[in-house]
């Protein structure tokens, strides 16, 4: 079974790419974030017609989340509990005897903003709603763009970005918290190249030079990390005409 997470950046845009992608890998579920999208215009026969269940929160030009699945998901939940926020960044599902988290954690802008304080509320709140999660589900898998690169090996150039948004230790104690309830960062249970990265700037030849960070994670219960198999970063729908930033991750477990 494969459980993959992508911020596409703009559905509307990618959607080829997705349907493309769906087609080669197969993956079981895949979440997907910065879709764009307002509900009414969600492409959701197309992503039918690919073989998916669909279920998606979406607002116009921001944000947006959406998780694909072979099975019909349930339990559909679309907000953080004590949160009262309309920017649609949550996105909690069951598929099977898994249950989803899919995220698009705030980016915070810079740290020392009213967003960079928004974001770090934001993640308080959803440590919360993550052991409560973990309480009732033993298979549990918290995925997405957490706009946290976790540690400096995460990270083409820790100096330069060393306090900065994105790498700031607030930021990274709140990814450590998570860990610290239950969850295993999927990707680091296997050996990986150096330098492997989830997302590179458009600007300055990011990609090409590998100037990325690795913002896109797979945590799972520790139910679902004895079970997985492997977990690898797919950079090649990066290398496509008019690309996401980011490149999907892919968890393996067995069924």
């Amino acid at each position: 079974m494969k459980i993959a997470t992508w911020n596409v950046n703009s559905l509307k845009v990618r959607l080829p790419q997705v349907l493309d992608w769906l087609a080669a890998v197969e993956p079981a579920v895949l979440a997907l974030q910065e879709t764009k999208l307002q509900d009414a215009d969600f492409p959701a026969e197309a992503i039918r017609a690919a073989g998916y269940h669909v279920v998606y929160a979406g607002q116009k030009t921001y944000n947006g989340v959406a998780v694909l699945a072979r099975t019909a998901p349930a339990e559909v939940h679309t907000d953080l509990p004590g949160l009262a926020d309309p920017q649609r960044r949550v996105l909690g599902a069951t598929v099977g005897d898994v249950r989803v988290l899919d995220l698009y954690v705030p980016n915070g802008q810079a740290v020392g903003s009213d967003k960079y304080a928004y974001k770090l509320d934001w993640l308080d709140k959803l440590a919360a709603y993550v052991e409560a999660q973990l309480a009732a589900h033993p298979r549990l898998v918290v995925l997405g763009d957490f706009n946290i690169a976790p540690e400096d090996r995460d990270v083409h150039d820790p100096e330069a970005w060393r306090g900065q948004i994105l790498c700031s230790e607030p930021e990274r104690a709140a990814f450590r918290r998570l860990l610290g309830l239950g969850l295993v960062d999927s990707f680091r249970l296997f050996e990986q190249a150096p330098a492997s990265f989830s997302w590179w700037d458009y600007r300055q030849g990011g990609f090409r030079r590998n100037l990325g960070l690795r913002i896109d994670h797979i945590l799972v219960s520790p139910a679902l990390a004895g079970a997985c198999t492997g977990c690898g970063i797919d950079t090649a729908p990066r290398r496509l005409e008019r690309p996401s930033d980011h490149a999907p991750v892919v968890a393996e477990f067995t069924d």
